[in-house]
């Protein structure tokens, strides 16, 4: 019977490095992110109402979708924004699940859904174990500022639109602290698979 594994954690939080170490595992993971730019490509019906809506003048020449420019555009518009969660969500969330149930039929061992905003979109009823990538806030807020080069009061702001990650761990089955090193957080990662009865391929986890 498949696990299926919600993968979550807050902003700068190291979720990342933790979805790949369950790909150098052998196990399958499931990128929310990635789907949702996948379902706004040319040609999908996503993208079609995404013009139709905010108009061509988010276009590049070659027709794809500047998500910067769109990007402004919703940015201080709810109405705008909730436009757009309208179109994109539904389509992000039937392909996560069209993926999810193709590796349930298969009869994989666990599945992955990596999703940055499980517990904001109230998603938490599509998988049934839930692990939080978890770090201090300090370590947070510095590792934001030095990743997207921003300012305290950018990273701050950032950190507030989403729920604080120690709530997020009083909400998880289990909880990854990537405080430390990614050996140690991978460590952690291996003793939570054993203890959940999850085959893991047997390569040496990469540091790099």
């Amino acid at each position: 019977m498949t696990v299926v594994i919600g993968l979550t954690g807050s902003i700068a939080s190291g979720k990342s490095t933790i979805a790949r170490q369950f790909i150098a595992y052998g196990i399958p993971v499931i990128d929310a992110d990635l789907i949702a730019r996948q379902v706004v490509e040319i040609g999908e019906p996503a993208y079609e109402k995404v013009v139709h809506t905010f108009g061509e003048s988010i276009l590049e020449e070659d027709g794809s979708i500047n998500r910067q420019a769109l990007g402004k555009l919703i940015f201080n518009d709810k109405e705008k924004r909730q436009a757009l969660n309208e179109i994109v969500h539904p389509a992000v969330r039937k392909e996560m699940l069209r993926q999810r149930d193709e590796h349930v039929t298969k009869g994989t061992a666990a599945v992955v859904l990596d999703i940055p905003l499980l517990f904001e979109s109230k998603l938490t009823h599509f998988v049934e174990k839930i692990l939080v990538v978890s770090v201090r806030p300090d370590v947070q807020m510095d590792r934001l500022m030095k990743r997207n080069t921003l300012s305290k009061e950018e990273a701050e702001s950032r950190i507030a639109s989403q729920i604080p990650v120690q709530e997020k761990e009083t909400l998880a089955d289990a909880v990854i602290d990537n405080n430390g090193t990614k050996e140690h957080s991978y460590d952690q990662l291996e003793a939570l698979l054993s203890t959940w009865d999850i085959p893991i391929a047997t390569e040496k986890p990469s540091t790099e």
